[in-house]
């Protein structure tokens, strides 16, 4: 049921609005025009329950240190 999923996402986002938020804007992104919209909002809350999405990940910072070294070179 959806709202088993919803209470696992909210795990690792505390924020319901936020969940709401990032939810959608991964929905939007994730979705096939050949499924449901609906499978895929359960998708992306199985993935929100898996991880967290809010994480920052030590290679991504690094990465922006680099983009920035090169734009001012």
């Amino acid at each position: 049921m959806r709202s088993d999923l919803i209470f696992g996402a909210l795990s690792h986002v505390t924020n319901r609005y936020q969940l709401c938020q990032l939810a959608s804007k991964a929905t939007r992104k994730l979705h096939r025009p050949t499924t449901r919209v609906q499978e895929t909002m359960n998708d992306v809350l199985v993935r929100f329950h898996e991880t967290k999405p809010m994480a920052t990940s030590a290679s991504s910072v690094k990465s922006g240190i680099n983009l920035q070294e090169r734009r001012a070179a």
